[in-house]
């Protein structure tokens, strides 16, 4: 198994979308359910698949970010150059931070319109491109 993508429901799409591909993410494809709903299927560039799912569904009243889910985790391969490409987007990251130190891993967050926090990770070099066993060892 694995997982294939996250759907996060979204208070307006369109807005949405602006956030995601200003992010890096391209439209894979859409979807129209029928009562109004909408879906977007987003992934960046170097993925061979979809990753993120957008969904808008005006009948289920407004999106609650706080009743469980935390956060989405984007690695990234030069953090400060991401972030000086999501700040003239006009994303607003947050500074660079080493929560594992200076010798770890990069991090910064940034919010999307629905109140979605999202983690960008530099791994420091010579890292796999994810997290492994070897990182909680």
């Amino acid at each position: 198994m694995r997982t294939l993508f996250v759907g996060y429901r979204v208070t307006d799409l369109d807005t949405s979308l602006g956030f995601y591909t200003a992010l890096g993410y391209v439209v894979l494809g859409r979807v129209e359910p029928g009562d109004g709903a909408r879906l977007a299927i987003l992934k960046f560039p170097e993925e061979s698949g979809a990753s993120l799912e957008l969904v808008y569904r005006p009948g289920e009243g407004p999106v609650d970010v706080g009743s469980g889910f935390d956060h989405l985790a984007i690695q990234v391969d030069e953090l400060a150059a991401t972030l000086d490409r999501l700040t003239d987007a006009g994303l607003g990251p947050e500074p660079i931070q080493y929560p594992g130190g200076t010798h770890g891993p990069k991090t910064s967050w940034l919010t999307d319109p629905d109140g979605y926090r999202i983690e960008l990770v530099e791994w420091p070099p010579g890292h796999p491109d994810n997290l492994t066993e070897a990182d909680f060892a």
